[in-house]
Parts: structure tokens; C-alpha cells; sequence
């Protein structure tokens, strides 16, 4: 990995961690509603799978370490698998340099439905209560929902994926 790469998997990270905090987000009843989710679905989308890992578990458990610790374990396992599924299910096709729009929705979905469970779960069992969790479903649900919709709309509908791929390929 170049120093370029390196800073932009910086950059993302840190991006990730703010869009985890608090004070980037919306109370509903049973917590927050968070605008990471977007920036996690594409972060899966366009980094190979050890590097959306990296930047999507470790970014969002920084955010909830740094402003609201209960989660941050729970958060750390939910999108790190959540990212791992999307990349590795996308991975067997990147070979072509791009993807089928159908698997890439199907892999986006597979995460979407990793993020709910793991969220349902860690608030069940972990920092809160069955019912906290279920109070909770329907506002993770619309995240997850307008998460896929907007990393789709950002991947394929918008410059920013030729442009990432030409300025992480390219040479200092």
C-alpha cells in the first residue's frame, strides 16, 4: 500500500468516526439515527476487503469509543463482518473492474441484513434489553435502507467511483 492509499484509508476512517458521532446524528426513540451508514456501504464497495475492515469496524468503534463507549464492541463486530460479507461477495467479479449492478445490490443487501441483526442482537443481550431493541428495529431499518440506496446512487450513478479509482491507481 503507497503513502497515497494509506492517507486516503486515513482520510475515509476518520470521516467514518466523525459520521459515528453523536453529535452528527438524529435522537428517535430507543437511541440515535446515525448518516454513517452510507459512507460504510461504499466504503465495502470500493476498498478491498482488509481495508474496509480496517475503516469501517475500526472507524465507526473509534466514534463510539470517543462519544458514546456502550456500543463500541457491538458496533466493532456489526460492520466489520458487515463490510468483510460485502467485499468478499463482491470480490470474485472485481477482476473485471466493475461490477454487475444485481450482485452488487445483493451484496449490499447481505450487509444491510448483518447490520440489523447485529445491532437487534447487541442491544438485546449486550447494552440493553429485548424490547430497547425493538423499539429501536424500524429506525435501523430505514438506516440501512437509505444506506444501500445511497451508496448505490453514489457508485453508479455519480463520478465519484471513476474518480476514486483514477486518483487511488495514480502515481505521487
Amino acid at each position: 500500500m503507497s503513502t497515497k492509499q494509506l492517507t486516503i484509508s486515513a482520510l475515509f476512517m476518520s470521516l467514518v468516526t466523525i459520521l459515528s458521532a453523536s453529535v452528527f446524528s438524529i435522537p428517535v426513540p430507543g437511541g440515535h439515527f446515525y448518516f454513517n451508514t452510507i459512507l460504510i456501504f461504499l466504503v465495502a464497495l470500493i476498498f478491498p476487503p482488509l481495508e474496509a475492515v480496517i475503516i469501517a469496524g475500526l472507524g465507526s468503534f473509534l466514534g463510539d469509543f470517543f462519544f458514546y463507549p456502550a456500543p463500541m464492541f457491538v458496533t466493532l463486530v456489526t460492520h466489520s463482518l458487515q463490510v468483510l460479507l460485502i467485499s468478499l461477495i463482491l470480490r470474485t467479479k472485481k477482476e473485471t473492474g466493475s461490477y454487475h449492478k444485481g450482485l452488487v445490490l445483493l451484496a449490499l443487501l447481505v450487509g444491510g441484513v448483518v447490520d440489523i441483526i447485529g445491532y437487534y442482537l447487541g442491544r438485546s443481550f449486550v447494552y440493553a434489553t429485548p424490547d430497547y431493541a425493538i423499539l429501536k428495529l424500524p429506525f435501523d431499518i430505514l438506516g440501512v435502507v437509505l444506506g444501500i440506496v445511497g451508496a448505490y446512487v453514489i457508485y453508479y450513478h455519480t463520478g465519484f467511483l471513476k474518480e476514486f479509482k483514477k486518483f487511488w491507481e495514480s502515481s505521487l
